[in-house]
């Protein structure tokens, strides 16, 4: 067993998965990956089906565990941009394994994943 931030873990790929899992942060990260930086509302909106509260989490929780990192843009209204920190940068091999594997198995069954790409803005 490995203890962990007062989590215990049973593997190295528990560990991954206990910063990744779940049905967003991956996607989050893959999106701050590759438009480089993004604001709440432009993660938001490529993510269809996310709540506030579980958009607002999720960055907290990412930006917590240092795999993203925020700048204040302004104050007054309050305008932040997120984007990958290093640590969450490090991370880029499994993005894009995750939309190779993704791509190629959509392909093989006659998938056209294209027609979405509109959901990439």
């Amino acid at each position: 067993m490995i203890t962990l931030n007062d989590k215990t873990y049973t593997c190295p790929v528990d560990v991954t998965l206990g910063f990744i899992g779940g049905k967003w942060k991956l996607l989050i990260l893959f999106h701050l990956h590759y438009f480089t930086k993004k604001s709440y509302a432009e993660i938001r909106d490529n993510l269809p089906g996310i709540s506030e509260k579980m958009l607002s989490q999720q960055l907290k929780e990412l930006e917590r565990d240092q795999l993203i990192e925020k700048n204040v843009i302004t104050k007054k209204p309050y305008r932040v941009e997120y984007y990958l920190s290093t640590e969450g940068k490090s991370l880029a091999p499994l993005y894009e394994f995750a939309s190779e594997w993704g791509i190629a198995y959509l392909k093989k069954h006659d998938i056209d994943y294209i027609q979405d790409q509109h959901l990439y803005k």
